[in-house]
C-alpha cells in the first residue's frame, strides 16, 4: 500500500482515484487515441475542468476558439473566473488571433475538432505552429469527431478531452467523460511551476520528475491531485456501459457520416433552404480542412 500510494507501483488505490473497470476504459481510449494514458470523469464537463485544473491556477489564463459547445463557454466565461481563470475568446476561422491573445501567463489552446453546434472544423495546422512556437499546450474537445474522425495528437494536439456520453457510449445508457495525455509536451518549458516545483499535497512530489519514472506527468497530477480532491471520478458500471460502446463505434460514425452527407445534399438542392452549414459540402468554407483531418 505504501509504494502504491508513493508511485512507486501503480495500482488500484482508492476507486474514487481508480478502479479495473475504470482502467480498461482508460487503456482502452488512451489506445484509440494515440495517447500515452486517459482518466475517465463523471461527465464531460468534469474531465474539462479537472483537465484546465490541472494544467491553470489562479491568475492564468486560457486562449479559447470561440466556437463551442454553450456549457463549455459559460464555464469558461463565469465558473473559471472565480477560480481566478480567465479566458480570451477568438475566432478560429482567422487562426492568427489565436497568436495575437496569448499572453504570458497563458496556459492553455484551447478548442473542438468540431466547434458545437456549427461544426466550424478547428485549424490544427495553425495553431500547432503558434503553440510549439510559444510552448503552450493545445487541449481538445474530441467529442463530435471521436478518434474514429480525428485523433487531434497526430495534428498537434496535446490533451483531448471526450463528453463519452454522446458518441462513445453511443446509445444513451450512461453519462461521463475522458482525459487523454498525448505524452508529447514539455512541462519543464518555463511555464508550469506546478509541474516543476513540489506537491506539498503530495509528498513533495515534483510532477515533471515521474518522466524519468517511465509514467507521464500530465495525467498522473490529473489523477493524483485534481481528481483525488475534485472527486469527480465516474461510476465503474457507466465505464462497462461505455465500453460496450465502443465496440459499434467505427460502424455508427460510418452510418452517422454517411447518412449526414446524404441529408446535407439534399438540404443543399432544395429551393427552400437558404443556407446549410456541413464541412461535407464542397461550398462550406471549411471542406478542405475537413478533407484532411476528417476524412
Amino acid at each position: 500500500a505504501a509504494n502504491l500510494f508513493a508511485l512507486k507501483e501503480f495500482g488500484n488505490i482508492y476507486t474514487r482515484i481508480m478502479n479495473p473497470t475504470n482502467d480498461v476504459l482508460e487503456q482502452r481510449m488512451a489506445s484509440l487515441e494515440g495517447g500515452v494514458g486517459a482518466l475517465v470523469a463523471s461527465s464531460g464537463h468534469a474531465a474539462q475542468m479537472m483537465a484546465i485544473m490541472t494544467l491553470c491556477g489562479q491568475g492564468d489564463h486560457i486562449v479559447s476558439s470561440s466556437r463551442l459547445y454553450g456549457g463549455t463557454y459559460n464555464q469558461f466565461l463565469h465558473t473559471f473566473p472565480r477560480m481566478g481563470i480567465t479566458t480570451t475568446f477568438v475566432d478560429p476561422t482567422k487562426p492568427e488571433e489565436f497568436e495575437k491573445a496569448i499572453q504570458p501567463n497563458t496556459k492553455i489552446i484551447y478548442g473542438e475538432t468540431l466547434g458545437n453546434p456549427d461544426i466550424t472544423v478547428f485549424p490544427f495546422e495553425e495553431v500547432a505552429a503558434i503553440s510549439k512556437a510559444y510552448n503552450i499546450p493545445i487541449m481538445i474537445d474530441n467529442t463530435f469527431a471521436t478518434p474514429y474522425l480525428c485523433r487531434p495528437f497526430e495534428w498537434g494536439a496535446h490533451v483531448i478531452t471526450h463528453s463519452t456520453t454522446k458518441f462513445l457510449s453511443g446509445h444513451g445508457t450512461a453519462i461521463g467523460g475522458v482525459i487523454v495525455d498525448g505524452g508529447n509536451f514539455d512541462y519543464t518549458s518555463g511555464r508550469f511551476d506546478n509541474f516543476t516545483t513540489p506537491d506539498p499535497s503530495y509528498h513533495g512530489l515534483v510532477y515533471s520528475d515521474l518522466v524519468g519514472m517511465g509514467l507521464p506527468p500530465f495525467i498522473i497530477k490529473a489523477r493524483v491531485q485534481i481528481l483525488r480532491d475534485v472527486g469527480g471520478s465516474q461510476a465503474p458500471f457507466n465505464s462497462f456501459t461505455t465500453l460496450l460502446g465502443i465496440e459499434t463505434l467505427s460502424l455508427r460514425m460510418e452510418r452517422h457520416v454517411s447518412n449526414a452527407q446524404k441529408v446535407a445534399e439534399f438540404l443543399d438542392d432544395h429551393a427552400k433552404v437558404v443556407a446549410v452549414a456541413y464541412p461535407g459540402l464542397a461550398n462550406h468554407p471549411d471542406h478542405e480542412r475537413a478533407k484532411k483531418y476528417l476524412p
